[in-house]
């Protein structure tokens, strides 16, 4: 596996609540692009509902990580854009129900929460991108 390191605790630093302050890679990265909630249809899932939505994200963006050879252990940091950032503990909760089986106890990865005036959707309530680290055996991707 690519990632070599999960800082989680620093002396000067408080406890995260879950995610890593910085993770250490080796090998190719990839940068995806942000995935929403929308089906294969491409019709929106969930509207009005930050945990349908925040699932459907999820879902794609796993897509995306699989079909370049990697999983969640790949992932090296996640950037989320949301409309209320008050509702952070909802995207918390869907994202760990997610990542924790394939993590264990393995900290989640490195994480930005921006909250954003609008996304290119008006119903569209948060958007999910990641830096995955790409596993020497899909290198060829």
């Amino acid at each position: 596996m690519p990632v070599e390191e999960r800082l989680t605790e620093l002396p000067d630093l408080p406890d995260t609540p879950g995610y890593a302050h910085a993770v250490t890679v080796t090998g190719k990265l990839a940068f995806v692009s942000g995935q929403v909630a929308v089906d294969a249809q491409g019709c929106v899932v969930g509207v009005d509902d930050l945990g349908a939505q925040t699932r459907q994200a999820l879902s794609n963006l796993h897509h995306v990580i699989r079909k370049i050879g990697a999983d969640w252990s790949d992932v090296i940091k996640f950037t989320w854009y949301v409309l209320d950032a008050s509702e952070v503990q909802t995207i918390r909760d869907v994202r760990d129900e997610i990542l924790r089986p394939a993590l264990g106890e393995v900290h989640n990865p490195a994480s930005t929460l921006v909250q954003v005036a609008a996304l290119f959707g008006p119903d569209f309530l948060v958007e999910v991108e990641a830096v995955v680290a790409i596993p020497a055996e899909a290198s060829d991707v």
